[in-house]
């Protein structure tokens, strides 16, 4: 009975140490996932914050386009102005393809975000996504009104380009 004794206390002595391996496992990957979650919650949060960013510089883009198309149909009524609208259409089309890319850079962060929410739901990480896909749609928005009012800036070139040419007035001395 000694030796069966002896045989129960090592199986015990050894359960204690496995179970002692196993609680600082569970310590360490308890740790490893906390961090985790928290570079996770920060990533939405830089995410979203990104995507908004890049959707403000969509809308001071489509500004631009359109500033740009206003002062290229300005400038058309003049003739000797045509280099002045070929540069505000240039613009129309610089500030167009700036809005396409921060929508792009907007849908990319709203992606990155809802990619950390279907990792791990928590609400202000819902909150954060939905709040960078909102910010997606908004520039979507704008850089198709961008690309729309820089086409309507390279309508009034294809105008001036068409019109005939004015003569100059003679003067009589």
């Amino acid at each position: 009975m000694t030796l069966t004794l002896n045989q129960i206390a090592q199986q015990v002595s050894e359960l204690r140490t496995e179970l002692t391996d196993l609680r600082n496992t569970y310590k360490g990957v308890s740790k490893n996932y906390l961090m985790a979650l928290s570079t996770l919650s920060d990533l939405t949060i830089h995410s979203a914050e990104a995507a908004k960013r890049a959707a403000k510089s969509t809308e001071q883009s489509k500004i631009a386009a359109m500033n740009a198309m206003i002062a290229a149909k300005e400038a058309a009524v003049n003739p000797q102005l045509f280099k002045v609208v070929e540069a505000a259409v240039s613009a129309a089309v610089a500030a167009a393809l700036a809005a396409v890319e921060s929508a792009a850079a907007a849908a990319a962060a709203a992606a990155a975000a809802s990619a950390a929410v279907a990792h791990q739901a928590e609400a202000s990480l819902l909150q954060a996504s939905s709040e960078a896909a909102s910010a997606s749609r908004m520039a979507a928005d704008a850089a198709a009104e961008a690309v729309k009012l820089s086409n309507q800036a390279r309508e009034v070139v294809d105008q001036v380009q068409k019109a005939p040419p004015t003569k100059p007035s003679q003067s009589t001395s």
